[in-house]
């Protein structure tokens, strides 16, 4: 595949993660009606429920005014935004895609509602480890195949124009 169709590619991947995100989020919060507190148990080790998160993942700088919250993460896409636009591997694109889609799709609910919406509350036991959204798992899922791509790229070939 060459860069360009890779670019396009890409970008159709990051744009679906960004609105399957805000699609879920408007069918949660607009639809339904959530505004924080709502839980449902799903199994014993993930809940269904609304919380606002003011940080960034898992809450880090949940203390920080919204402004230097929204700065940070602001210089983060650009610089993730940078990557994407220099970088002409599949795998890398791809990843990097779904970390800009999953990212622009939680600085659209800082700026609409100061903070992000979260849904999915994972725990073990009694032990409570994360509550995450869509755009979360996208990010994570992206972050994984920079993770590949880094360590493996004879498995992956993305060092390669694919």
């Amino acid at each position: 595949m060459t860069p360009q169709k890779t670019a396009m590619f890409s970008a159709f991947i990051g744009f679906d993660a960004f609105i399957f995100d805000r699609l879920h989020k408007y069918y949660q919060l607009d639809i339904e009606g959530w505004s924080g507190g709502e839980y449902v148990p799903v199994t014993p080790f993930l809940d269904y429920v609304m919380v606002w998160n003011t940080g960034v993942s898992y809450g880090l700088l949940s203390g920080f005014p919204q402004a230097v919250v929204l700065t940070i993460v602001g210089i983060a896409f650009g610089a993730l935004l940078w990557w994407w636009i220099v970088s002409k591997t599949f795998l890398v694109r791809i990843g990097l895609a779904l970390c800009l889609g999953g990212a622009l799709s939680n600085i659209v609910d800082r700026w609409l509602y100061g903070a992000v919406a979260d849904f999915f509350h994972l725990y073990l036991v009694e032990q409570s480890l994360f509550v995450f959204n869509l755009a979360d798992a996208f990010i994570f899922v992206g972050a994984i195949l920079l993770i590949i791509d880094a360590f493996l790229p004879n498995m992956t070939n993305s060092r390669k124009n694919i």
